[in-house]
């Protein structure tokens, strides 16, 4: 009995086809389907992401020029904590910048906004500017109106020139004079004593 119920092995192959075959084709039209409809929809998107990524960018360029301290509003001083140094002490000072204006801003104090040179007489001795040590370049204060940022500042009685050569002449006694500059503003020539 069982070899009259057995069905011939086309009606088995058309049955796998039926179970197999139809979905893949229902699979094959839809994803034409969709890739055909997306390559038309593609050009609108890509110039609406032109249009709202520029003006994006365009207001955004502007915030910190807008934020930065106009040097009118600017006032730094370099103040000697002594008027004379004993042999072998560094000199050190107190560095201020201040917002002299009614709104915040934003100044840059690193090294390579900052320069601070000590001379004596026509000699130039020293500069910042000569030996910028790395991570030290930038330094970004947010100063809101009326504030001041002040740290100390101590020369090791070395002295430096460009390139940052070593085996220079150390400074002797006399009198010295340190001149500040800060994003383009100058402080009043701050006059020291060595020993």
């Amino acid at each position: 009995m069982s070899d009259s119920r057995r069905l011939p092995a086309r009606v088995y192959w058309v049955r796998r086809f039926v179970v197999l075959g139809i979905p893949l084709i229902v699979i094959a039209v839809v994803v034409w389907f969709v890739v055909q409809r997306g390559s038309g929809d593609d050009p609108e998107p890509a110039g609406q992401a032109e249009t709202s990524t520029a003006p994006t960018e365009d207001t955004s360029e502007p915030e910190p020029s807008d934020m930065t301290c106009d040097p009118g509003t600017v006032a730094v001083a370099m103040t000697p904590d002594a008027t004379t140094f004993a042999p072998g002490v560094s000199a050190t000072f107190t560095v201020s910048i201040t917002n002299t204006g009614t709104d915040a801003c934003l100044v840059d104090a690193g090294e390579a906004q900052r320069e601070i040179v000590i001379t004596s007489g026509s000699d130039r001795v020293w500069s910042n500017r000569d030996c910028i040590v790395p991570g030290t370049e930038t330094r970004t204060l947010l100063l809101a109106g009326g504030q001041a940022d002040t740290t100390p500042f101590a020369w090791n009685r070395v002295r430096s020139a460009a390139g940052c050569p070593p085996d220079l002449p150390a400074p002797g006694a006399g009198t010295y004079s340190a001149q500040l500059v800060v994003a383009g503003v100058s402080a009043p020539a701050a006059v020291f004593g060595l020993e």
